[in-house]
């Protein structure tokens, strides 16, 4: 199958992307290998699939995943898209004072010529550290020059959580649809912002790690209550895994690599009645995923059930999609995968 020149690109930018970010989080730990590598295809062979890099290394992460995809309707006359290159990542570390981290950098080419960049990067603290979120802020500042402010603000605005009038983290940033100058010059643009995530990031954690301050049971439930909110953002606002779950079902695993690993089930349902219908029917049912514990864990069987909890949804009310999300642009994701009619 022949790539077009630009899929080619954007994908070994994200590979790239990828291979620079696992060494990295392999540095911070004492052994070199703390990543396992898994991967994944579509039924269709042909239409691509992708890798994703998951942490065993208990000490240091909570839950870390860094994800590829490269799919590609080269084949496919029914398809409005050409290729989509993506990397996704989120990192929970064990220690409730090193803040998670969330990063997606892609590019989705159409048939026809037209393309666009998705560029995403927040810092997402359990117990939040002025000096952190000036260090990122200021790290964004230096790297996405025009767009900080636009980016910025459209970060807030995608990341608000109505129901509990707060955003996911301290500092957001997201461009949608985004083109740039040139394609050559948004590639450059994208490497930029996320090498440099990567590296402030990577510094925040290494800072934290060096002082190996110990906590307290009072820190680890801040954390948990603090991963209770990113599960609640993820599953129930975040459009970018409903798009992934309901495009195809061969990476449920992957998609729910960003889902930390224990989740106060309490605090969950006390925000049930705070949920417009049919959202409230999509929490109670996420909820009856989860182990009947007030602290849940969360593992693979879990986030195998979440993930079709939530197809199952959306299937039953697409129109619950409009209740998600969304930055100042929205681009209809779902659409371009699927058949053209």
């Amino acid at each position: 199958m022949i790539k077009s020149e630009k899929s080619l690109k954007a994908g070994e930018l994200v590979e790239n992307i990828q291979t620079y970010f696992v060494k990295e989080l392999n540095n911070l730990c004492d052994k070199n290998e703390n990543f396992q590598k898994k991967t994944w295809s579509k039924d269709n062979p042909k239409e691509g699939g992708g890798k994703r890099f998951e942490s065993i290394n208990e000490d240091i992460f909570n839950r870390a995943s860094v994800n590829v995809s490269s799919v590609h309707y080269n084949d496919s006359d029914n398809k409005k898209i050409l290729s989509a290159n993506a990397i996704s990542s989120i990192i929970h570390p064990v220690s409730p004072f090193a803040p998670s981290i969330h990063i997606h950098f892609s590019y989705t080419q159409n048939k026809d010529k037209t393309g666009y960049f998705r560029l995403m990067a927040d810092l997402n603290p359990s117990i939040k550290n002025d000096d952190f979120k000036y260090d990122f802020t200021k790290m964004l500042k230096e790297n996405t020059g025009k767009y900080y402010g636009f980016g910025s603000s459209s970060g807030n605005k995608y990341f608000y959580i109505p129901e509990l009038n707060c955003t996911r983290g301290v500092k957001h940033f997201y461009l949608e649809d985004f083109n740039g100058d040139s394609f050559e010059d948004d590639l450059a643009y994208t490497k930029k912002l996320a090498l440099a995530s990567i590296d402030c990031y990577i510094k925040i954690v290494k800072k934290v790690l060096s002082e190996n301050k110990p906590f307290n049971q009072k820190e680890i439930q801040e954390q948990i209550n603090y991963h209770t909110l990113y599960f609640f953002q993820v599953l129930t606002l975040d459009k970018g895994t409903t798009v992934g779950l309901l495009i195809h079902n061969k990476n449920d695993v992957g998609i729910m690599g960003s889902i930390p690993s224990h989740i106060n089930k309490v605090l969950l349902k006390s925000w049930v009645h705070k949920m417009p219908s049919p959202q409230d029917e999509l929490l109670n049912n996420l909820i009856d995923c989860l182990e009947d514990e007030n602290i849940a864990l969360v593992d693979v069987t879990t986030k195998e059930k979440l993930a079709d909890t939530i197809r199952k949804h959306y299937m039953k009310y697409p129109e619950a999609i409009e209740l998600q999300a969304s930055g100042y642009y929205v681009v209809d994701t779902v659409s371009n995968h699927k058949m053209v009619k």
